[in-house]
């Protein structure tokens, strides 16, 4: 067996599920040098029903892994991003962050809470095991001793989207009762990004001391503000603008939005 077959039957820390740590990036690698790539594994029809949006029946257990390094020499590893998904109005906004974040071959870890899950089945045409299914490692809102809730577990940084007014809150005063809000601490201390796409209006007083309690501690509020001036055809449109000036913040380009590019005047 060559050493990427080893990698791809080699099991998940969490022996309830099964780990893909097969990247695109290894299997060229291995194929450039005569080795044999194993066909993909039987969750990969589950994952491309995810990214086209088909309903799947609701799944309330958690696919939690502990990650081994994506790549044979951990210093040229993929990005790594955490998306938190909360319940929020707006649970599109994560699932296409996801979806985005797969196309550029990014290694995303997500955490979805409770009420997500309820909002995601209401809003959406996805169910939450479909959502999972986008992720490259998903994560019990519940596990603590999860690697994301280190500071030694190296991430590029993480976004919480739609992020709730009760996670905002938590990140601010430091109180971290679940996952999301554990990771989000961890991003502050490693001064890492941490984007906050908080979906609320209008603001009370404490919503916006507590943006500004979090902006000094080197967060971002990322309020999603439609850009009226694509003159968007539909909803997606901006939801596709929004998504993009999310990831923009990352320095990852979905080249799928308009750029204002000066006023364009008419005659």
């Amino acid at each position: 067996m060559t050493v990427l077959g080893i990698l791809w039957h080699l099991p998940c820390a969490n022996h309830r599920a099964n780990c893909n740590l097969i990247t695109p990036k290894l299997a060229e690698m291995f194929t450039s040098t005569n080795g044999i790539v194993p066909e993909a594994g039987s969750d990969h029809p589950q994952r491309d029903k995810a990214i086209n949006g088909s309903q799947g029946d609701s799944d309330t257990a958690e696919h939690t892994c502990t990650s081994l390094s994506t790549s044979l020499n951990p210093h040229s590893r993929r990005k790594r991003i955490v998306v938190g998904i909360t319940g929020a109005t707006g649970a599109i906004l994560g699932i296409k962050i996801l979806i985005a974040l797969r196309r550029l071959n990014i290694e995303s870890h997500l955490i979805i809470s409770k009420w997500a899950e309820a909002t995601i089945k209401y809003e959406t045409d996805y169910s939450p095991k479909n959502v999972r299914a986008l992720a490259d490692f998903t994560h019990s809102i519940n596990d603590m001793a999860a690697p994301v809730s280190s500071g030694s577990f190296k991430t590029d940084g993480m976004i919480v989207v739609p992020c709730s007014m009760k996670t905002l809150s938590a990140i601010s005063s430091g109180y971290c009762d679940d996952l999301i809000s554990r990771t989000a601490d961890v991003m502050l201390k490693e001064r890492r990004k941490l984007v906050l796409v908080a979906r609320e209006t209008p603001l009370s007083d404490i919503h916006l001391r507590n943006m500004l309690s979090v902006t000094q501690s080197g967060a971002i509020i990322f309020p999603p503000v439609p850009a009226y001036y694509i003159k968007a055809a539909s909803i997606e449109g901006l939801t596709d603008q929004t998504v993009g000036r999310v990831l923009d913040l990352f320095d990852l380009d979905t080249d799928d939005f308009e750029r204002w590019e000066g006023w364009k005047r008419t005659a």
